[in-house]
């Protein structure tokens, strides 16, 4: 049984590795400009050792751009402790070339001013369009708006020699189209008159750590290279604050002539006696801004990039009528620390990665009529497994995340699975249709409280919804599951299964397997041909079975197989001992009712007579 069931419904092993490696061959690909047999990809898609110092190549590049930022940083807070906190923007020269930085003031930075501010690095072409040639830095307080009349046509120097960035450090960054007239942002090569293709050295990007980033009405394509924070257009947290987050201490008198302030609503007095009325202190507060990005991103367009967009740290996230495609890793990523983002009508399709993914350490994340199509990932992940399962060197946190939904969304034809959610709680997935993968709907890894219903969900080769390996305190109602083997699958886990239909299946209508105590099957409607309508066989454990409608069922077990089931060991046991006690009440009836004397040839012999002998 074990063996049947390990067989037939173990879940696909994922391919995330042969997918990472195919898309570092996919970039080195782009980078030589030839087959995958000139990048050193063998026939079984592993890396060869010259693209593992490729792929190492372009992880220095980010490491260099990790320096460049902190360099950055540094001399900014340097000079503002030696007095020389400069009012006006100043630039830095170093290994990776010239960075621009724009300094605090109260109105917004624009086209004009860079090309005031740069003039040999900030060139308006014959095209209308304009070249920027050096890295920009907008620090806290500054603000840099990037639009013009009509739509902006903005290229990026990226090439051989080197590439140009526009990164917030704390600042406020806007890319602002019109309604009919995008602004475009592009990679360019100058030396081939293209956008940059090559990845081995790096790549132009966009990225806003901490502060605001806005967008609409743009297009973006081929930005970023090999990482999220590298990776196109990427909102990151930061561990240093946005300014004014932080309220400055306001002195005030508490009445005794002793002053006090108030940060952030934490009480500050002066050493001494503590105040009999509050004689516990709190030790702890969090400050607005101080690791979070804040964005809002609505009709942008962004393909052929690494990411689509790569979001961790942030808070408050909008994203709406926007399309994510052919990137080369995910559509949308939220990694880490993302919450009470809201995504609507947006379209992650035929990208490398998976459409949509939000991966642990998230919460609070509503997607809601969006669109996941032709990824070679899934569609939707939501992972909301604990960063950590113990004790660890930097104490991180045990909890499970969650907290998120998918609804009135749409999952059709990516490689893996419709949606997936990988550990977690409180998550829900409403109304959404879902058709073409080999799981429509799978939900794994201890996850807890999680809700599927009302979703519409076809052409599934395997399981149309599968929950296994210990989700707990879950239901899934009134879904229409059609064209799948088996329609519900349930495996050592505790699901309320009600008042779903099954239509065309080919195997089963609701699966248990393994340990699925507590479990409900009731009020479903199960139509379809196969083994049976409602498999418990290989199930062990206390569960509730309900009212179901099996008229709909037709089932095509052989009768061989329905022999089989019949000659199980107890069965056949007592099969026989049933024969032998009905053999022997059919033989004691056809017995005789008299019982002839021992002697009686003799007597008879003799002329005598027997006399019958009662039994």
């Amino acid at each position: 049984m074990t063996a049947v069931m390990n067989r037939e419904y173990s879940p696909r092993p994922r391919r995330r590795w042969g997918r990472t490696l195919a898309v570092i061959a996919t970039m080195i690909g782009l980078t030589l400009g030839s087959a995958s047999t000139a990048t050193g990809q063998t026939d079984d898609g592993s890396m060869t050792e010259v693209q593992a110092e490729e792929a190492e190549l372009q992880a220095s590049v980010v490491a260099a751009e990790d320096r460049r930022l902190t360099e950055v940083r540094t001399i900014t807070s340097l000079a503002r402790w030696q007095g020389k906190n400069w009012k006006t923007p100043y630039r830095i020269s170093n290994s990776s070339g010239y960075t621009l930085v724009l300094t605090p003031r109260s109105s917004p930075y624009t086209i004009d001013d860079l090309l005031e501010l740069a003039p040999q690095t900030f060139l308006k072409m014959t095209d209308g369009s304009y070249l920027l040639a050096e890295h920009l830095v907008v620090l806290p307080r500054a603000e840099l708006t990037l639009s013009a009349p009509g739509g902006l046509v903005l290229r990026l120097a990226s090439g051989p020699d080197g590439f140009a960035t526009i990164v917030s450090l704390g600042g406020e960054l806007k890319i602002l189209g019109e309604e009919g007239s995008a602004t475009h942002v592009t990679s360019w090569d100058a030396g081939v008159g293209f956008p940059d293709e090559t990845l081995l050295d790096g790549r132009a990007y966009i990225r806003a750590i901490g502060g605001g980033f806005e967008a609409n009405h743009l297009i973006a394509d081929h930005l970023g290279f090999w990482s999220g924070r590298t990776g196109g257009i990427a909102l990151t947290g930061t561990d240093r604050p946005n300014t004014g987050a932080i309220e400055s201490v306001d002195p005030a008198d508490d009445g005794d002539g002793r002053s006090v302030g108030v940060l952030d609503g934490v009480t500050l007095q002066p050493a001494g006696q503590l105040d009999e009325d509050d004689p516990t202190p709190a030790v702890g507060f969090d400050v607005p801004a101080l690791s979070f990005v804040s964005s809002r991103i609505a009709d942008v367009t962004v393909e052929n990039s690494a990411y689509g967009l790569f979001v961790s740290g942030a808070n408050g996230v909008e994203i709406s009528d926007s399309v994510f495609s052919k990137n080369l890793f995910d559509g949308v990523l939220l990694h880490r620390y993302v919450t009470n983002a809201l995504i609507t009508g947006t379209t992650a399709s035929d990208n490398a990665g998976d459409g949509f993914a939000l991966d642990r350490a998230t919460s609070g994340v509503t997607i809601n009529r969006s669109v996941a199509t032709g990824n070679t990932g899934s569609g939707f992940v939501l992972i909301g497994r604990s960063l950590a399962d113990g004790p660890s060197a930097v104490g991180t946190s045990t909890r499970s995340y969650g907290n998120s939904s998918v609804s009135n969304s749409t999952a059709t034809m990516n490689g893996d699975y419709g949606i997936e959610v990988l550990g977690g709680l409180n998550i829900s997935l409403n109304n959404n249709e879902i058709s073409g993968h080999e799981t429509g709907i799978r939900v794994a890894d201890e996850a807890d409280h999680i809700s599927i219903t009302g979703n519409q969900v076809r052409d599934s080769e395997r399981h149309g919804i599968a929950l296994v390996d210990g989700v707990t305190a879950s239901s899934v109602t009134g879904n229409v599951v059609a064209e799948a083997s088996t329609g519900v699958y349930v495996r050592d886990s505790t699901v309320a299964v009600k008042g779903n239909t099954v239509e065309r299946a080919d195997g089963h209508g609701v699966s248990l397997v393994g340990r699925v105590d507590g479990s409900e099957v009731s009020y479903n409607a199960l139509a379809g041909r196969g083994g049976s309508a409602l498999d418990t066989r290989r199930s062990n454990g206390q569960f509730t079975g309900g009212t179901n409608n099996f008229d709909g069922w037709k089932d095509t077990t052989p009768w061989w197989r329905q022999l089989r089931k019949l000659l199980q060991p107890m069965t056949a046991l007592w099969t026989i001992l049933l024969a032998l006690v009905g053999t022997s009440a059919i033989r004691a009836r056809k017995a005789p009712t008299t019982v002839g004397h021992p002697y009686a040839h003799q007597m008879a012999h003799r002329g005598a007579v027997p006399v019958p002998q009662p039994r």
